[in-house]
């Protein structure tokens, strides 16, 4: 395995993929020497804009885990993107995870078997300013930001284990799309509520998007439903704007027991009746909000498909 010369120049994201280490596990080395001043910037600024937005929309154990890692520290002294050996070491000493860093997207397999032994696959490179509000494939920041500190928690970190050997095993069972859409409405765009009724955010992919956090929680066009494994497993999603719907639990362990059982049975079943589309609301269905489905406030005109 030999390193190739790097191409200062460029943008952490725009390096080729020929001038990194990368292991056959897709692993390498987080290449710090190649972070730019800019690259630390957009972090620091990333960082700014949701401490300030996530106090009273982000679910306690979220900011727990941020604090608990140092996160947070090393942003008020100035920090930029997290040194990943550092935080593995804080992470394996809480509940037994660790981060591995990762070009980008990897395959299904090597993506679900790093999750069941306890390895969080992170992508190493960050956004370019000109995307510093959206970008659709992860970064470093979505990764980090959104994922790690809820890791720190021991019933989250538990589930997520789960869900990796889970893959392994949907995968043979052709049930790939089942396990994607619980990913993609719990780790990703998950709600939980609160004591007294209030919702929070635990789902990554809003807790490191500004526009997202608000939506999510104060918009009136999506749906806000109750969780239940076998609907949200029936449930399109859509990948290119704001959700439809949010699914909410009561709480980190009511989604570990509901995902706890062998899927097997559950897939076949699920074989025998028909999707849902992203917008759907079933008349089983434990409604919390019944979205107007604005299109415009959603981001929705363009026509563009669930999947």
């Amino acid at each position: 395995m030999v390193a190739l010369a790097s191409h200062a120049d460029l943008p952490a994201r725009d390096l080729p993929a020929q001038d990194l280490s990368v292991r056959p596990d897709y692993t390498l080395d987080q290449p710090r020497h190649l972070y730019t001043a800019e690259d630390h910037a957009v972090w620091r600024d990333l960082y700014q804009r949701q401490a300030a937005i996530l106090p009273g929309r982000a679910c306690a154990e979220f900011l727990a885990g941020l604090d608990g890692l140092g996160v947070a520290a090393d942003y008020q002294k100035g920090g930029g993107i997290p040194d990943f050996g550092r935080l593995s070491d804080i992470l394996e000493a809480a509940t037994g995870w660790r981060i591995v860093a990762v070009p980008g997207l990897v395959p299904d397999e090597v993506f679900f078997g790093h999750m069941a032994a306890r390895r969080f696959p992170v992508t190493w490179w960050i956004r370019r300013r000109d995307q510093i509000d959206y970008i659709q494939e992860p970064d470093v920041f979505h990764d980090i930001y959104g994922h790690v500190p809820l890791l720190m928690n021991p019933v989250f970190a538990d589930y997520m284990q789960a869900y990796g050997a889970g893959g392994l095993k949907a995968a043979k069972l052709g049930a790939l799309h089942r396990l994607a859409r619980l990913y993609w409405y719990t780790v990703e765009f998950g709600l939980i509520e609160q004591a007294d009724g209030s919702l929070r955010i635990y789902g990554s992919g809003i807790l490191s998007s500004k526009t997202e956090s608000v939506f999510c929680l104060d918009s009136a066009a999506p749906n806000r439903l109750r969780f239940d494994l076998r609907r949200l497993m029936r449930t399109k999603y859509r990948i290119d704007t704001f959700q439809k719907t949010y699914f909410v639990i009561r709480s980190f362990d009511e989604l570990f027991d509901a995902t706890r059982p062998d899927f097997t049975p559950i897939y076949a079943a699920l074989d025998a009746l028909p999707d849902y589309g992203a917008a759907d609301i079933a008349a089983e269905d434990a409604v919390l909000t019944r979205g107007s489905l604005d299109a415009k406030e959603g981001g929705w005109e363009d026509g563009t498909a669930d999947v």
